[in-house]
């Protein structure tokens, strides 16, 4: 199994080098966290990761949601996981950290939802924070991300 990851975008710079070494440090993590048991993640060839513009995710988020506005992270079972740069940039600047780490744990959080994790109610939205924390905080000791800019 392999993960890839693509800038789709050209409005916010990005370390992809960085994204694409988190993405493999978390794609292993992930594959143990399964919250419905099926383990899913496990059944994929390769998991996508497309990071996008608002405006695309805001496209892509109302043809397949029906939601109208930008989100941070969609993800889809066939194992595309699709990212808003704009979102994270605007996030990371909120939370003090670089947008790269920001994309990771919105990757993190995708592959969560691929390996059985929902997070609609607050009680599966709080196991599910939990372990995806866990991991991104992991993946971030072992590769130490990029300085905000």
């Amino acid at each position: 199994m392999g993960i890839e990851v693509h800038n789709r975008q050209r409005g916010v710079r990005l370390d992809l080098a960085w994204l694409r070494k988190f993405a493999a440090e978390a794609l292993p993590a992930a594959l143990e966290h399964s919250d419905d048991g099926r383990f899913a993640l496990r059944d994929l060839e390769e998991v996508e990761v497309a990071i996008v513009s608002d405006k695309v995710i805001a496209r892509v988020h109302a043809e397949f949601m029906s939601l109208p506005d930008p989100t941070d992270v969609i993800t889809f079972a066939h194992g595309e996981i699709v990212i808003s740069a704009d979102t994270a940039q605007f996030r990371a600047a909120e939370f003090g950290h670089s947008i790269e780490a920001e994309i990771g744990l919105y990757t993190v959080h995708g592959l969560l939802h691929l390996n059985g994790f929902e997070d609609a109610d607050a009680r599966d939205a709080e196991r599910m924070h939990k372990t995806q924390d866990c991991i991104w905080r992991a993946c971030l000791e072992k590769l130490p991300s990029p300085k905000p800019k």
